[in-house]
């Protein structure tokens, strides 16, 4: 990637990282606003059409979405996934504005291990491109089998757990489902060079148009059933790059540098970002109670939502 693709790829990735946390922000709010619904209910989809918030929410979806191919078509996935991290920061940011709060530094700390923790993951295992046009099916089946086993062991956790396990089990499956959009649309990137049509002639586009829709319709659930949006935010933005850069792998005939000392400090990068999700979770339980003793002195209801 030379200086003039950076150019494009590093600001679309960190206005695209903008956008998502806009939106998350939006449609956390929005989502404690109508009935809660089943998981992958797309009932829940439904009433929040007729949520404003929801919509602008969406907007921001959009155009993060467009942000994010427009960075992934002029940059590697390991340069454009950690800058999209970000969007942790962004989210608890735009949280606290719409809360009327300023945002909590810790929070905004822990955001920041997170993507620093990614990046360096991503630095160390530096990925070398392979041919993304083309999916190696057979040779990427067993972490297709494994993708989809933790998704499904993640929506059972989330079925007989409450909070906040319950919340943290169906982040990792959307991020999990993220990731995979995210590697796919790598490929489709690749394909367009041939042709505004040609990824209609394979099967990454159709997969990308089903598996896209199920990851949203879980992100929503997601924020509902939380009331911090860092914590889940957090565990999406951690995995989704991770998943992408392990299609890479297995998927797309990338390669990774699996010397020792790497490896090792990958592993260390790998710790980075779990304290960092751990902190973030701890200090959104403490800030949560915090919250509920100040509204209780009051003698007001504990807000659906919470800032952070």
């Amino acid at each position: 990637m030379d200086g003039g693709d950076m150019l494009i790829a590093v600001p679309a990735a960190v206005l695209g990282a903008a956008g998502f946390g806009l939106a998350t922000a939006a449609q956390q709010r929005a989502t404690h606003e109508v009935e809660t619904t089943g998981t992958l209910d797309p009932r829940l989809i439904t009433n929040l059409l007729r949520r404003p918030m929801w919509l602008l929410g969406l907007l921001a979806t959009i155009v993060a979405l467009l942000l994010q191919l427009i960075a992934l078509a002029f940059g590697a996935i390991a340069v454009v996934q950690p800058l999209l991290v970000t969007g942790v920061v962004f989210a608890a940011a735009f949280s606290s504005l719409m809360s009327r709060r300023r945002p909590d530094p810790l929070i905004l700390l822990g955001a920041l291990l997170c993507a620093a923790g990614i990046a360096a993951f991503l630095l160390l295992a530096r990925p070398i491109p392979g041919v993304v046009e083309h999916i190696d099916v057979w040779g990427g089946l067993p972490l297709a089998i494994g993708l989809a086993a933790t998704v499904l062991g993640c929506l059972l956790l989330a079925a007989l757990v409450r909070h906040p396990a319950r919340v943290l089990a169906l982040a990792l499956a959307t991020g999990i489902l993220y990731g995979v959009t995210a590697g796919l649309m790598k490929v489709i990137t690749g394909q367009l060079r041939d042709g505004l049509l040609e990824p209609f002639h394979h099967a990454t586009f159709y997969a990308v148009c089903v598996i896209g829709p199920i990851g949203f319709l879980l992100s929503q659930n997601t924020f509902q059933q939380g009331r911090l949006v860092s914590p889940a935010v957090a565990v999406i933005t951690s995995v989704d790059p991770v998943v992408a850069v392990l299609i890479g792998v297995f998927w797309l005939g990338e390669r990774l540098d699996s010397s020792p000392g790497l490896l090792a400090g990958q592993c260390a990068a790998a710790l980075v970002v779990i304290a960092g999700i751990a902190f973030i979770t701890l200090r959104g339980t403490h800030l949560l109670h915090e919250l509920d003793a100040e509204h209780a002195a009051r003698g007001r209801a504990h807000p659906d939502v919470a800032p952070g």
